[in-house]
């Protein structure tokens, strides 16, 4: 049965901190623009607060949460149990990308491993969190992160990932500038 509820219990909290891959939608405005549905894997997640959370954003090869976070801010989590107990967790907020030139970047890393490819920290502040039953999701036994990422980002160095990002990563698909683009983390500080 779906439960809504205001924010992180201790219980999912833990429930959150045992799983070792979690997705991130957001949207753009339009109508005619792409849906972003992203896989996050690594231990990139932190939860800050029953109604705050960040995630360590890796290089990719397309930047959507970030010019999405910019023009509107919506942002979902979506977390399942693929062993144990079934269960979905989803955390619905608004979100904004630090960079790593800011503050807030400086004090956010505390809480994460920079890992070679990292490209900014996502933060969201969450309304609401809603459980479901997760009963269709398989099962699935975990083998280990991919390396390939951090090892891709290893050999190329940091000025070389840096060039990558500012090539690859400035534009959304819809051609929406990105927080690295503007040089603006879009947060509060």
């Amino acid at each position: 049965m779906t439960k809504l509820i205001h924010e992180i219990t201790t219980e999912l909290k833990t429930f959150i901190s045992k799983q070792r891959l979690f997705f991130v939608a957001t949207a753009p405005m339009s109508e005619t623009g792409h849906i972003n549905l992203s896989p996050k894997g690594y231990d990139s997640f932190r939860i800050l607060s029953p109604n705050k959370v960040a995630y360590l954003d890796m290089t990719g090869s397309g930047n959507e949460t970030s010019a999405h976070l910019l023009e509107n801010q919506r942002i979902t989590f979506m977390f399942c149990a693929f062993e144990g107990a079934p269960k979905i967790l989803r955390l619905y907020g608004k979100g904004h990308t630090a960079l790593r030139d800011s503050d807030e970047w400086k004090s956010l890393i505390l809480h994460f491993e920079d890992q070679a490819g990292s490209r900014q920290i996502i933060v969201a502040d969450i309304d609401d969190v809603q459980t479901s039953c997760g009963f269709g999701i398989p099962i699935f036994d975990f083998v280990e992160q991919r390396p390939t990422l951090v090892d891709w980002a290893m050999k190329k160095g940091r000025r070389e990932v840096e060039e990558y990002q500012v090539k690859n990563n400035s534009d959304s698909i819809d051609g929406l500038p990105t927080a690295l683009k503007l040089g603006n983390d879009g947060g509060d500080t």
